[in-house]
């Protein structure tokens, strides 16, 4: 917050629950929204998360290595 409220009064503290309500309102909105969209991406077939960072057969090349610790 960056907005001194004053809170002594049962009115400034109406005000500053209605704040609260409208934030926690907006912020259930946005998570609801992304796992909508999440779910859309998901049913198109989309591969959601970090690209892998090695391909298929790096990965293969990599096990093979680690069988063989002399080399």
């Amino acid at each position: 917050m960056h907005e001194a409220l004053d809170t002594t009064t049962p009115g400034r503290r109406l005000v500053f629950h209605v704040f609260a309500a409208l934030a926690e309102f907006i912020r259930e909105l946005i998570v609801k929204g992304t796992n909508e969209g999440l779910a859309a991406a998901r049913a198109r077939g989309q591969r959601l998360g970090r690209p892998p960072a090695m391909t298929d057969e790096q990965i293969r090349q990599a096990r093979t290595l680690l069988t063989r610790p002399d080399e």
